[in-house]
């Protein structure tokens, strides 16, 4: 449907443009025909786009009904797979044309109730849309095309799917954006494109370039990023406190550009604004990579290392030398973390709330007692899967830890009815147990 708009536009308004650049995803894989009129040369893209306002990439996927004419025909401007295109158009003309939006032309009698809305209910309306819903809102008519770039519409962008062209979406969307502060785009705050596989390190360098007041970002599962794309964004954008790069096989390590910390003043230091970090299945993280992480993202209060399988005791001795105000850390699976490696852990004391160690099988009531003795604040507790935890442990925790809230000993065959009725004796505010067996 996104190509036939781009058509009807060009037919209808004649000082219009429309470009199409593929953002891919294969949802759908009925072979369709190629439009003729649609250019596929990105230097064709760029020319095109300083004759006219481009719109932002419109995600669109194939086999959404389409309509030619006014008759509803299934049509498509990807190739023979089945890509969801990206449409770069002109604002629509002022002239509706486009056979889904008739009624706006009908008698003001018969028009739909949503073209009575004022500018600030539809912008309103407009904030609970995807990104690629908001783009395909822009396409509507020229009122849709002015309220859909309003500015508070896009604090955030959220592209999903396995086979979207990521680069190309995020490329098209950033110089949208960045149409009235050139070369920067001041709002945008949170970008989400987890589970996107064709993201590479160019996506990331693009935001990197184009969005220095990033706060949020999200790149689980795209596991073609690297490290060099990650220190380009920690690097750039200095108000970044959230990032999430589980899965991402590739990343071993967070740091700034050797050029960023040429130019950082002696007083800056070499710091980074990371509070909230999951690394969950960066496979090959290891103590050194850690070290150099926890050197450089000091204001860490929240840690996820699941799955990080080659971690050992030493990396968390690291963590704790430079990173004293962690509130929620998890190494589960982390096979070769002890009770020394507790031991270390135990040097939060009261700062720690949530604690997740399930499966390390090292794990004894040692470094229970250890946890309990200086963690008195804990409030949540996974230890599913440590076998070598007893009666003992666990009545220790019970009595020095009694505000916890959730705790998860299954798997645990040491622990039997003796600690769980200390649980009970001590634990008023424990709401969640497992201990199933």
């Amino acid at each position: 449907m996104g190509a036939n708009n781009g058509k009807q536009y060009g037919s209808e308004g004649k000082g219009s443009s429309s470009i199409s650049s593929d953002v891919s995803s294969s949802t759908d894989h009925t072979p369709t025909k190629a439009q003729k009129n649609v250019a596929t040369s990105e230097d064709s893209d760029l020319s095109m786009r300083t004759l006219s306002t481009p719109s932002p990439a419109l995600i669109c996927p194939p086999n959404l009904p389409g309509f030619q004419n006014g008759r509803g025909s299934s049509t498509s401007s990807s190739s023979v797979t089945g890509e969801t295109v990206a449409m770069v158009h002109s604002p629509p003309p002022t002239r509706l044309t486009h056979p889904l939006i008739r009624l706006a032309s009908r008698p003001q009698k018969e028009q739909a109730s949503v073209e009575r809305l004022p500018d600030h209910c539809l912008v309103h309306v407009f904030s609970f849309l995807p990104t690629n819903q908001l783009c395909r809102c822009a396409r509507v008519c020229r009122r849709w095309y002015n309220l859909a770039w309003d500015p508070r519409l896009w604090r955030t962008i959220r592209l999903t799917g396995e086979t979207i062209h990521v680069d190309r979406a995020l490329k098209v969307l950033t110089r949208r954006l960045c149409q009235d502060t050139p070369n920067v785009c001041l709002m945008l705050e949170t970008v989400t494109v987890s589970g996107c596989r064709r993201l590479t390190d160019r996506g990331l360098y693009t935001i990197a370039q184009c969005c220095p007041e990033l706060r949020r970002l999200e790149v689980s599962g795209c596991y073609n990023i690297s490290n060099e794309a990650v220190f380009d964004v920690v690097s750039l954008c200095p108000n970044l406190e959230h990032l999430d790069v589980s899965g991402c096989s590739k990343v071993t390590c967070i740091s700034l550009t050797r050029e960023a910390s040429i130019k950082l003043s002696p007083l800056h230091g070499k710091q980074i604004s990371i509070r909230y970090l999951d690394m969950t299945d960066c496979f090959v993280l290891e103590d050194e990579g850690l070290h150099t992480i926890a050197a450089h993202c000091t204001q860490l209060t929240h840690l996820y290392l699941r799955r990080c399988v080659r971690l050992t005791d030493e990396g968390l001795r690291y963590l704790m030398i430079y990173c004293p105000s962690i509130k929620e850390l998890s190494v589960s699976d982390c096979r070769f973390v002890s009770d020394f490696g507790l031991r270390e852990i135990a040097k939060l004391e009261c700062r720690l709330r949530y604690l997740s160690i399930a499966h390390c099988g090292r794990i004894t009531d040692v470094g229970i007692r250890y946890i309990a003795k200086y963690c008195s604040k804990l409030r949540y507790l996974n230890a599913r899967g440590c076998e070598g935890i007893t009666d003992h442990g666990v009545e220790y925790l019970a009595k020095n830890c009694s505000k916890l809230k959730s705790l998860d000993i299954g798997k645990c065959p040491l622990v039997s009815d003796t600690g769980l009725e200390c649980l009970a004796l001590n634990c008023f505010s424990l709401k969640r147990l497992r201990e199933k067996r």
